[in-house]
């Protein structure tokens, strides 16, 4: 077997897995001692650099990033969920301390900073890089030519000789599969932060030799993140200001309900914290009505609240996966501020977001022109897969008895790298 690394860059967590020519496969740390993790947050953070630095000389990625952001009193720019600007036209890049970074610049910031926190760095050893990719980029009208190019483009800087492609889904169905002893048509559902992915495909065995072949690919940008939006939406942003009203030449207006979507979805706020529409809402401080709750907003973004609240909200809503409610407690909004969420409210506030994922799920059956009988296995993966209004989902479908999980974060990864480790890693990939 060839040597394989399998990298999911995800919108959330970046996993990276080896496979060396034995055919075993590990996932990769980084960090040591107490600081090793397995499972690195996607998120860069930018300190201010010196006079003769370049603008990324204090860049840090994953925990050490989310220390220093928490830490450092100086300026610093903290960026989130990478993945989900690759397929927008819209994202041109960002200026980061007099420099401009494109999507390119910082996802290889953020690759060489992951390699530096291990003993090797990435591109060592010659090894093949299979890189993931959703069925389906996140994003309101994403355009799938421009993410791959930039893909290509960053992972070019690297040493790599050989990369390939494969659909996230394909990846998590293929580590699945190492557990089948026999033929089966499996549906894997794979929920990440931005997109969630479907694959239908149908395994044998040859002579021990494990064989497939691709019935159906599926998909849509709606997935965890999206999920965090409706807690943020119904139960922060109204102390915040949504809803709230500003007083322009005689007319009573709304304050953009925009911006706050902006400051909900983690992604945009450090673009949004440098647009022209943050100046405006700054701006327009001294004439809204409920100028406290707006003033409020402005100082949590300043402040760049955006990701502990995010953490905070995504810590609540896995919490719902085992509780019938729970709690959120975000002393930036006031030292007293709680509020209760119960499982029952987030269902409803999700409804809309079900449908959408069951739809897109019914048109993955009808492409590979199979019931929902025809399939034996379904494997679900990623941290969303353990909400149980999406388990529900898959039940009423399939049948519990059908429903698989385990290795939420590493599934996708370890595929990955078995894949490239093959004589026929070819046959796997996405057409280019």
């Amino acid at each position: 077997m060839r040597p394989a690394l399998g990298l999911d860059f995800g919108t959330s967590n970046t996993v990276l897995t080896g496979v060396d020519a034995s055919g075993q496969a590990t996932t990769l740390t980084f960090g040591k001692g107490a600081e090793e993790v397995d499972s690195l947050p996607s998120v860069l953070c930018f300190l201010e650099p010196g006079r003769t630095e370049q603008a990324d000389a204090r860049a840090d990625v994953g925990p050490w990033a989310i220390r220093q952001f928490l830490d450092h009193t100086g300026e610093c720019r903290f960026l989130q969920s990478l993945k989900t600007f690759v397929a927008s036209r819209l994202f041109r890049g960002t200026g980061i301390f007099g420099r401009q970074f494109d999507f390119e610049a910082l996802m290889e910031v953020f690759l060489r900073r992951a390699g530096s926190h291990r003993d090797a760095p990435l591109d060592a050893g010659g090894a093949r890089l299979v890189i993931g990719r959703p069925v389906t980029f996140a994003g309101g009208a994403p355009d799938e030519a421009l993410a791959m190019q930039r893909y290509r483009n960053a992972l070019s800087r690297f040493g790599f000789s050989d990369v390939m492609f494969v659909y996230e889904p394909v990846a998590a169905a293929f580590a699945f599969a190492q557990r089948l002893e026999g033929s089966a048509t499996v549906l894997v559902a794979d929920f990440g932060g931005g997109t969630t992915d479907f694959s239908l495909m149908r395994f044998s065995r040859d002579g021990g030799r494990l064989q497939a072949e691709p019935l159906g690919h599926g998909g849509l940008g709606i997935a965890g993140n999206t999920l965090d939006y409706r807690i943020v939406d119904k139960v922060i942003l109204p102390h915040l200001g949504k809803g709230s009203q500003y007083r322009s030449m005689g007319k009573t207006l709304e304050v953009p309900p925009n911006l706050f979507s902006n400051f909900a979805h983690w992604h945009l706020l450090s673009v949004f914290k440098a647009s022209a529409d943050y100046r405006d809402l700054k701006k327009m401080l001294p004439y809204c009505i409920d100028e406290d709750k707006i003033e409020l907003f402005i100082e949590l973004v300043e402040t760049d609240q955006g990701y502990p609240l995010y953490k905070a909200v995504s810590e609540a809503k896995a919490r719902l996966s085992f509780a019938e409610e729970t709690e959120i407690r975000f002393a930036p909004i006031g030292k007293d501020f709680v509020a209760t969420v119960t499982r029952a409210d987030f269902e409803t506030w999700i409804e809309h977001d079900l449908q959408r994922i069951d739809e897109a799920l019914t048109r993955t059956l009808d492409q590979a022109g199979l019931q929902a009988g025809e399939v034996d296995q379904v494997f679900l993966t990623g941290g969303t897969s353990f909400v149980p209004a999406i388990r529900q989902l898959f039940a009423r479908r399939f049948g519990p008895e059908r429903l698989s999980g385990g290795e939420e974060l590493s599934s996708v990864a370890k595929g990955l790298a078995l894949i490239g480790a093959r004589e026929d890693a070819r046959s796997w990939t996405v057409a280019e």
